[in-house]
């Protein structure tokens, strides 16, 4: 069984100490490159693919489980470096990453679309606009958590200049307002309303409620994204209002969260896959310039995946996340467009991984009632 050892840690420990760094061996890309070879011969959907579809050798398979196990442990990140995407044309790159997915756990749907697989790249779309999302723009974006155990971005292409992914250690900033102003670092425990940003089912409500900082005795969970709080504050009156109190908190959770001791920069590079496990580390992205050639333009795949390995959420997160123990299959953003092909995929990804899914039913409270 697995323990769960996340700790704090700072930016020059991340800096120092790259044991969250791996690298591929020439076994490991061979069994990408094999098993990419076999998937091309099946002629299947992607939410059709069983894991044999993908067939890894034994180096491959066990690079990507180091991987995931790293971000469940001390860094709660793991640089995978050294993908051969400079060979990979696109369609074979999205074929790939699907494929590892299949080997490292089940697939949540990500946006109103019902998308099981995004495109990170700058299509022209406004960040800090009413249902705006950051991944679809070159916008400098605010620290956030997705919606998931795990996500993954595996980097096709970096921008000509910026585009620096930014991790910090959740429990290291909580740590910092416990010592520095523990009344804002219990605020962060009540009730914080987030608007959806219209990806919610459409038996759900267009917001939902879950504390920053969850309620678990063992395992330390947070749970931020400014924007879709302000977003819930601007668009539905009957939401709470935030006290001047949580207001404040969120404000000294912004600046350490953009605290150089805490805030790590990193540049993903052209075969980089960056796992993030997103209850212990908060992420954001500088923005960026881009080239002109279409083929040139950054581009990453994002993946979210719910990991056999995960550790027990909050019970005062059941509402957002669907099931809050262990291993379970749980997270994402429903969307509008869930499809029968996807609950199939789901079912058969989730017994082939072991981990528990439960039938969906909307879980959401009225605020009006909190």
């Amino acid at each position: 069984m697995h323990t769960f050892r996340p700790v704090a840690w700072f930016a020059a420990e991340a800096e120092d100490d790259t044991s969250w760094i791996q690298r591929l061996s020439a076994e490991e890309v061979a069994g990408f490159d094999a098993a990419l070879a076999h998937a091309k011969t099946i002629g299947r959907t992607l939410l059709e693919m069983v894991p044999d579809d993908f067939p890894l050798n034994a180096a491959a398979r066990d690079a990507l489980k180091r991987a995931v196990d790293t971000t469940q442990d001390r860094w709660g990140m793991c640089l995978l470096k050294g993908f051969p995407v400079h060979r990979w044309s696109e369609d074979e790159t999205r074929l790939a990453y699907w494929g590892m997915g299949l080997h490292l756990g089940v697939a949540r749907t990500q946006n109103r679309a019902s998308d099981i697989l995004n495109d990170v790249r700058d299509v022209g779309s406004v960040y800090k606009t009413t249902n705006g999302r950051g991944y679809n723009t070159n916008a400098s974006l605010d620290f956030h958590m997705d919606s998931c155990d795990v996500v993954g971005l595996l980097c096709r292409r970096a921008a000509r200049q910026g585009g620096e992914s930014k991790v910090v250690s959740s429990i290291a900033v909580f740590d910092e307002m416990r010592r520095r102003r523990p009344d804002l670092a219990e605020a962060l425990r009540g009730p914080f309303y987030f608007s959806y940003q219209g990806a919610q089912d459409p038996a759900q409500p267009p917001y939902y409620c879950c504390p920053i900082i969850g309620n678990h005795a063992q395992c330390f969970a947070m749970r931020t994204n400014r924007k879709n709080i302000v977003a819930a504050q601007r668009d539905f009156d009957e939401v709470p209002r935030l006290s001047d109190e949580q207001n404040a908190a969120l404000d000294l959770l912004d600046e350490l969260m953009t605290d150089p001791r805490y805030c790590f920069s990193m540049s993903l590079e052209p075969g980089d896959l960056q796992l993030l496990n997103n209850y212990v580390t908060i992420h954001s992205r500088t923005g960026f310039d881009d080239y002109e050639e279409p083929d040139m333009k950054r581009h990453l795949l994002r993946l979210w995946l719910a990991v056999p390995n995960a550790q027990p959420l909050p019970d005062n997160w059941l509402e957002y996340f669907g099931d809050v123990r262990a291993g379970a299959v749980r997270g994402g953003l429903r969307g509008s467009h869930r499809s029968a092909a996807f609950e199939a995929y789901e079912k058969r990804q989730a017994a082939h991984m072991g981990m528990t899914l439960r039938e969906w039913t909307p879980m959401a409270f009225s605020a009006t009632a909190a």
